[in-house]
Order: structure tokens, then C-alpha cells, then sequence
């Protein structure tokens, strides 16, 4: 390899930063995928919530990381390929200290990761906090570290051990493929397919639809202290409520109402899918490596209970058209006196 030439080619400079950006974008995004898909399918019941009803945020990270993922791992193996098709060609001096530069810096990041992994799993061994998912975790990130930093090894040494000339990338992309294949379909499994998601945000908006007719409801009643005899009475120019309607109205779907008696009434709607049930943490899940961050869940919007009462346990339903029916407690909910009203 001639090194005797001190220039250097902008073209290369470019493809090592596109190398180390990648890199590091799709190393970070399969272990942010296999943590968050490792946090909903083992949940830790010491800090989580027996809930009902989706949330459509709940698997925002995991949506992140599996579409940051499916771009850039691809991009990282064209670069690389360019990448180390232009090392075996003749290289100045400056280009090739810039590609011993992005080696050590790929080796160190490994290095890091190694050591914060084995840090984490003493500190999580010592406190009793040893889980499948923990253990799981572990070894994903000590794999994943392995791999990088025995390929950028061999790199350093032109893939030539003890004198034998060794075929790493093919070896390295392949492994490489097989590992992000697999935690793109585990995270499909446990997220479900983009038609399925679509189903439980159309459910969910289904039910927050009835939340909004049942107060509407009950309003009505403690204003006048009679029950709507249909859903049309509900709507108010002045206050501005309209009365929502299904969001496949097309297909045919309405929410139907009926009285049966002075406080007791009935709703329903057709549902795509029956309702989500399950542990789900309220908090990060006990991230095991900072430097994958985890992302912001916002528990204040979550109301879901315990089994045994609350308001997103009577939603629950069923595929197919599910009714809902409610009786109106007058001291919870007591008619408004004609004095009250100003």
C-alpha cells in the first residue's frame, strides 16, 4: 500500500465520517430496539401497572429506533463496502492516518461499551436485580461490542492473523444482518404490524368517543335531570360540543344510545380488536447502559388500574359490536340546584 504521497482525498475523508455516523446510529438503534422490545415483553412487575386499554405512545421508542435502524444499517453497509474498497487502493499519509483514527475510534467506543456492560451487571448482581431481561440485555451489548471490535481488529491488521488472510467482511455483514433481521421481526411480534397498530388507535379513539358521549351524558342529566332520549339532544352551539361519530363511519359503524331507565343507560360501538391487558411500566425500565437513552414516557396521561375497578377496566371489550351499560349515581353525581345556576 503506497503511503508515500501526503494528500488527502476529500472522498475518503467523507466516506470515514459517514463510517463512524452510521456506526454509531445503528449500533445505538439495535440496542435501544432490543432494550425497549425486551422491556415489553418481560416487564418488571416493580415498577409497572396491570393496565387496560392502548396507549399510543407506548411503543414510540420502539417505532424510533426500529425506523432509524432500518435506514441506516443499510447505509452503514454501502459506505463500508466503498469504504474499504478505497483502504486497498494506493492511500497518502494523511488518508491513512485518518483511517487508523476512525479504527481506534470504533475500538474505543467498544471498549467503553464493554466496560459500562460489565459495570452495570456487577451493580445489578450486588442489588438482587438479576432478571431475564437484565441478563438478555447483557448479552446482546457484550455481543455487539465483541463483534464491532474484532472486526475494526482485524481492519487494523489488514485481516491477517498469523499470517493468514481472513474474509471479515463478508463474515462481519452477514452476522451483522442475521442480528438486526432478527430484533426487527421480535420488535414486530411484540409491537404488532403497522395494520394492527392502526386497529388500536382506531379502538382507542372509540373509546375515548364514549368517555366524551357518557359525560356529555351524565351532564345532561344533572342539568335536567332526565336522561337524552337520543344522541342528538347532546350536541351545544354554545359550549361547542359536537357529538363525535365513529371513525369507520364510512363503513357503517355509528355509536348507538339508549335509555333504559330514569338513570340508567347503554353504549356501544363496534371494536376492531379486543381491548390491550397487561403489565406495563410507568417509568424508563431500568436502563442498564446511559448511553442509550430510553426516551420520555408521559405517565400523567395513563389512568389504567389494578383489575378490580377504574375507568379504562369498564371499557374493556371484545372483537365486534360490544355494549357498555351505565347507571348514574346520584350522589356522586347530583342534578344541579336552580340556584347554582348564574
Amino acid at each position: 500500500m503506497e503511503t508515500n504521497k501526503p494528500k488527502l482525498n476529500i472522498g475518503f475523508f467523507f466516506l470515514s465520517l459517514g463510517v463512524l455516523i452510521t456506526l454509531i446510529t445503528s449500533v445505538t438503534s439495535f440496542l435501544n430496539l432490543v432494550f425497549e422490545t425486551l422491556d415489553k415483553r418481560f416487564p418488571d412487575v416493580l415498577n409497572a401497572s396491570y393496565q387496560y386499554g392502548y396507549f399510543t405512545y407506548e411503543y414510540e421508542s420502539i417505532r424510533m429506533a426500529l425506523a432509524t435502524l432500518i435506514i441506516f444499517f443499510p447505509v452503514f453497509v454501502l459506505i463500508s463496502y466503498f469504504w474499504k474498497k478505497f483502504s486497498k487502493q494506493g492511500m497518502g499519509q494523511i488518508d491513512e492516518i485518518i483511517r487508523k483514527w476512525v479504527i481506534y475510534i470504533v475500538l474505543f467506543l467498544s471498549a467503553i461499551v464493554l466496560m459500562v456492560d460489565l459495570v452495570s451487571l456487577i451493580r445489578y448482581f450486588i442489588s438482587g436485580e438479576i432478571t431475564t431481561r437484565f441478563i438478555l440485555k447483557i448479552v446482546v451489548t457484550l455481543v455487539t461490542a465483541i463483534i464491532v471490535g474484532k472486526y475494526y481488529i482485524l481492519e487494523l491488521l489488514n485481516n491477517k492473523i498469523f499470517g493468514f488472510n481472513i474474509k471479515a467482511g463478508p463474515i462481519f455483514s452477514s452476522v451483522s444482518a442475521v442480528l438486526v433481521l432478527a430484533a426487527v421481526i421480535c420488535s414486530f411480534l411484540i409491537m404488532g404490524s403497522p395494520a394492527e397498530q392502526r386497529l388500536l388507535r382506531l379502538d382507542d379513539r372509540r373509546v375515548n368517543d364514549l368517555l366524551s358521549i357518557q359525560y356529555q351524558i351524565i351532564n345532561y342529566w344533572q342539568q335536567k335531570e332526565k336522561l337524552p332520549e337520543n344522541l342528538t339532544e347532546l350536541p351545544n352551539p354554545l359550549t361547542g360540543y359536537s357529538l363525535p361519530v365513529d371513525p369507520e363511519f364510512e363503513k357503517g359503524n355509528t355509536y348507538e344510545y339508549l335509555a333504559k331507565d330514569k338513570l340508567k343507560f347503554e353504549l356501544c360501538a363496534t371494536f376492531a380488536l379486543p381491548i390491550p391487558k397487561g403489565w406495563r411500566e410507568y417509568n424508563d425500565g431500568g436502563g442498564i447502559i446511559p448511553m442509550m437513552p430510553y426516551g420520555e414516557k408521559d405517565v400523567a396521561t395513563i389512568s389504567y388500574p389494578y383489575p378490580g375497578g377504574g375507568i379504562n377496566e369498564s371499557w374493556d371489550h371484545q372483537v365486534g359490536r360490544t355494549c357498555f351499560e351505565r347507571t348514574i349515581d346520584k350522589d356522586i353525581y347530583p342534578p344541579f340546584s336552580k340556584t347554582d345556576v348564574r
